[in-house]
């Protein structure tokens, strides 16, 4: 082949002659399709989209237990937001370490208990002499039967003479003489008062009255 030949019009295709199918035009189509996919992207934008469909229903369960389903917890009650306060820690004692050697117990203190105050007691009644009761009592009953008359006092003047004498028996020292010498003054003043001896009686009556006086002051009457 020349260069001729090679560098001049490519040939045309021959045309269609009879008994041979035309070619699509796939360019063309493509086109179309493109179209076509873009109206329909467009239109499915524009449309609303579709409702949800509801949730199935729950079956509901059929039961031929008589015992009520058990009710639902009720809700847990909410916390105070206010803040609780925190108490604050006791101290804990500590515990003083033991000395090696304990200390020695106190010793007790005693107990002192009151002195009662002494309760007074009454005086002992003094003791008497011996003889100063019944020398007394012979006394006593010469004054008491002694009349107004001479022979009354006579005779009254012997009877203690008599009690005199008794009395003397049981005295000792300064008491015994006197209730001795008392005796011996009753017994003159009866000699007198009868007339066995004629003399005044009234000396005698001055000495037992005197001697009398002495015995009360010995026997503490």
């Amino acid at each position: 082949m020349t260069d001729s030949e090679s560098t001049g019009p490519p040939a045309r295709p021959p045309g269609p002659g009879p008994g041979r199918t035309p070619r699509p035009d796939w360019g063309a189509v493509g086109a179309i399709a493109g179209a076509v996919a873009a109206v329909v992207a467009l239109v499915a934008y524009l449309m609303p989209p579709d409702a949800p469909a509801p949730p199935p229903a729950t079956p509901v369960a059929t039961t031929t237990d008589p015992t009520p389903p058990d009710p639902l917890p009720a809700p847990a009650p909410r916390p105070d937001p206010s803040p609780t306060p925190v108490p604050s820690p006791i101290p804990t004692p500590t515990a003083s370490p033991e000395p090696d050697h304990p200390a020695p117990a106190p010793s007790p203190t005693p107990v002192r208990t009151p002195t009662p105050d002494p309760v007074p007691q009454p005086p002992l009644p003094a003791v008497r002499p011996g003889g100063c009761d019944a020398a007394e009592a012979a006394l006593a009953a010469y004054r008491r039967n002694a009349g107004s008359t001479r022979g009354s006092r006579a005779d009254a003047a012997r009877q203690a003479y008599q009690d005199l004498m008794g009395a003397g028996l049981d005295a000792q020292g300064t008491v015994g003489a006197t209730i001795r010498r008392l005796a011996a003054e009753f017994q003159e003043l009866g000699f007198r008062l009868n007339g066995m001896v004629m003399a005044d009686p009234n000396p005698v009556i001055t000495d037992i009255d005197a001697d009398s006086a002495q015995l009360g002051r010995l026997c503490g009457a």
